[in-house]
């Protein structure tokens, strides 16, 4: 592309007159860039692997998986990380219902679905026996994805639910009558260990918990593991944990790394291969009624978030994740990303 230099002018061609290209000039002036030599052209480039990646397809699984996103720590992530990965299951070609169980609302908002307190909602499920069918909503921008949301009726239904027979298991009823065929169903818990998340572990098979790279990463999660046992143990035996997910990794700090370390020497394989970086595209995407694979699919968060979802279905399906092969998905690969944003 010709830059304002090579225009004509007082400056750089005081001679009138058309301008000739030098024997040596093999290449046209007129001719554009390649579209990798841009940051926006790089950018483009990486939305069209990511979503063409994410059109390939992944094995689904023979049953329903049932994944309880949970951590009674605020902050952490368990919103973003079940809306992300939802969209991103979707995307691979799966069936997927997020429910929100979260009075606040946050998962319904990112998924751009309506919930305000006349909308049907989690709550009539919950607490009036409302089939889960009447409630359930299609997610605007992702086919295959529907979201049951939450509105803020859910506030109250701790108190309520304490007096209604079969308060534990009122979710997992639910679901069981929910006739719509699903590949996975993600339930975003509200940060505490009330009857909602003892509602939402009892429905679940798997724990999915995620764990920011900061400190104090691991304050708080015995409680919660407690619990899981406590439910394993008296009303779903099915119950674990499967899959720990490290959240705001940061590549420039070194207590990002260690606490890394920490997490993966206390889960082992539990720990996915794959973190989730911080990233501004990661939060301005709800503010839009989008997760960030619609967002900015091109991003560090849209593509870490991708691969996320790969090591889970395929952990799912016992096929162990190569990274070798993965696009991106190891840490030191989403530095590659972060530069465009």
């Amino acid at each position: 592309m010709r830059s304002d230099a090579n225009i004509a002018g007082p400056m750089t061609d005081p001679v009138p007159g058309p301008r000739t290209e030098s024997p040596g000039d093999d290449v046209s002036r007129e001719t554009p860039p390649p579209m990798d030599d841009t940051p926006i052209g790089r950018a483009a480039q990486l939305a069209v692997e990511a979503l063409g990646r994410a059109g390939e397809g992944l094995p689904r699984p023979e049953q329903t998986r049932v994944i309880v996103v949970a951590n009674q720590k605020g902050g952490v992530g368990k919103t973003t990380t079940t809306v992300n990965l939802a969209a991103s299951l979707a995307l691979h070609g799966g069936r997927v219902l997020v429910i929100d169980l979260d009075p606040q609302g946050n998962a319904s908002t990112a998924l751009g679905i309506d919930h305000h307190a006349e909308v049907p909602s989690i709550y009539d499920v919950l607490v009036e026996s409302k089939p889960l069918s009447e409630v359930v909503q299609p997610v605007p921008d992702v086919e295959g994805l529907f979201c049951a949301p939450a509105t803020i009726d859910l506030a109250g239904a701790e108190i309520e639910l304490v007096s209604l027979v079969a308060r534990e298991s009122r979710l997992q009823r639910a679901i069981q009558s929910y006739e719509q065929p699903l590949d996975y169903i993600l339930i975003d818990c509200p940060p505490s260990l009330g009857l909602l998340t003892v509602n939402a572990l009892v429905a679940g098979q798997e724990v999915l918990i995620p764990i920011q790279c900061e400190y104090y990463a691991l304050e708080g999660l015995g409680q919660l593991l407690r619990n899981v046992d406590l439910v394993r143990g008296h009303l779903n035996p099915a119950l674990h944990v499967s899959t720990i997910l490290l959240t705001m990794y940061d590549g420039r700090t070194r207590l990002a790394s260690q606490v890394a370390d920490e997490v993966r020497s206390h889960f082992g394989d539990e720990v996915l291969r794959t973190s989730i970086p911080r990233s501004v595209r990661i939060s301005e995407a709800p503010s839009y009624g989008q997760t960030v694979l619609t967002y900015d699919p091109g991003s560090s968060g849209a593509l870490s978030y991708l691969e996320a979802a790969r090591e889970i279905a395929l952990k799912g399906v016992g096929v162990s994740y190569d990274a070798t092969h993965a696009h991106i998905g190891a840490q030191s690969d989403q530095s590659m990303v972060e530069g465009i944003q």
